[in-house]
């Protein structure tokens, strides 16, 4: 029987439905100002282009850097306590953005936002993965729904504080985590690494690099952690390469394609997430779930390179459709390959951890694949530029597709081996299963 994706919700215990809509409200504070950072560094404060580069890639770094440091301190102090912590230093982080000018100041509240996100991510998907228990799947499909709604809304509001003053949007995402992190303290249970057995099973009273030895040596996960780089690298194009392909080709009219773009993605995963889910859940293991949200994502970038081979038009509703049909095409195509393969990812992840030091797993899976983001994106970007200068238009588009194939072949392969199981060896941890 179907249900809508509200009775999903209230299906689960209060604390799985306030993670829920803690996390549509993180992304609504953190996208309706993010977007519009830079516009404010280069303009209101008149930096220069590398000053604003580094401001932002002090963000990043401090957050997928330290991603590994935050699973830790969760396994270790509890979920709760770093999720309060992450959103206390994000209210100071945002505010201090939009008070202060000077660029020490801007590089210390930048790292501060960073470092927000790394404490309280791996809390909130191992504080998630225990309260689901055996409905970890459907859980996690409900995570990428209030994810991605969040993301479409904070834009929007973004945007109409920003006509007013960027400082504005600073102060009122400021005080958006202010009210979530009072929120959570006086109603989120504490969960995780608070007793002494707690601490006992989940490994928590070993020492910290007693802690990631043991993940290092979990073969299995790190196996997988490399073979989900490409979905990550994949699904990043919405930002990057499908932007920059729309505004090639469209023009003025490019701004309003790629909001059209973006606006495609994120609806069709609220609107189809749930559904999704279901149906692979009840027709695919795990594994070929995963193998084939890989193949999907790859083959989102068809549409593109059969794109290359039509004659562009000088101009007029052809040169619009051009613009705007294939990136459209392709980004509804990562978005269903990212609702097939993000629950059975998370759910994954969990089971080769053996419900142990899941947090630390978690935070070591977004380093690593954020450092793959980084590489990802500078190879997309060098296809790009070789692509404009060698009138090979096809190019970057057949690189991310054959990324995606062997991506997916990889996954499958670890499928049919069983490594996508957990197991005991000399060189696995024990888990329990």
């Amino acid at each position: 029987m179907k249900t809508t994706t509200l009775a999903q919700v209230r299906s689960y215990d209060r604390s799985v439905q306030l993670l829920l809509a803690n996390q549509f409200t993180i992304n609504l504070g953190f996208y309706m100002l993010m977007p519009y950072l830079a516009q404010h560094l280069s303009g209101t404060l008149g930096l220069a282009g590398w000053l604003v580069g580094l401001v932002l890639g002090v963000r990043n770094f401090s957050q997928q850097g330290m991603f590994l440091v935050g699973g830790t301190l969760a396994d270790r102090f509890g979920y709760k306590p770093l999720i309060v912590a992450g959103c206390v230093l994000r209210t100071v982080g945002f505010a201090t953005l939009g008070l202060v000018d000077s660029v020490p100041a801007l590089l210390v509240a930048s790292a501060a936002t960073g470092f927000a996100g790394a404490l309280f991510n791996p809390a909130v998907r191992a504080y998630l993965a225990a309260d689901a228990g055996e409905r970890r799947v459907e859980a996690f499909a409900l995570f990428n729904v209030f994810y991605q709604a969040g993301i479409l809304l904070g834009p929007l509001v973004g945007m109409l504080l920003t006509g007013v003053d960027f400082r504005v949007t600073c102060l009122v995402s400021a005080v958006i985590f202010a009210l979530l992190s009072v929120v959570q303290v006086r109603a989120l249970p504490a969960r995780g690494g608070n007793d002494a057995r707690e601490r006992e099973s989940s490994g928590a009273g070993e020492g910290v690099l007693a802690q990631w030895r043991s993940v290092v040596r979990n073969r299995a996960f790190l196996l997988f952690s490399t073979a989900m780089i490409g979905s990550y690298v994949l699904t990043f194009q919405v930002y990057l390469a499908l932007p920059l392909e729309v505004r090639r080709l469209g023009g003025d009219f490019g701004t309003v394609a790629v909001a059209l773009l973006f606006a495609a993605s994120g609806l069709a995963t609220i609107l189809g997430q749930t559904r999704v889910t279901a149906w692979c859940k009840e027709r695919l293991a795990p594994g070929r779930a995963l193998a084939r949200g890989l193949l999907c994502m790859g083959a989102a970038f068809l549409p593109l390179l059969a794109a290359t081979a039509l004659p562009v038009p000088g101009g007029g509703a052809g040169r619009w459709l051009l613009a705007a049909v294939p990136p459209t095409l392709a980004a509804l195509l990562l978005a269903l390959g990212t609702m097939i393969a993000y629950p059975f990812e998370m759910d994954t992840i969990v089971r080769l951890a053996g419900d142990r030091l899941v947090a630390t797993h978690y935070g070591l899976y977004n380093t690593i694949c954020g450092v793959g983001i980084t590489i990802g994106n500078l190879l997309t970007g060098v296809a790009l530029d070789a692509a404009r200068e060698a009138g090979m238009s096809a190019l970057p588009w057949l690189a991310l597709l054959l990324l995606g194939l062997g991506c997916s072949g990889a996954l499958y392969g670890l499928h049919r081996a069983g490594r996508l199981t957990p197991v005991s060896s000399p060189d696995d941890r024990p888990v329990r299963v």
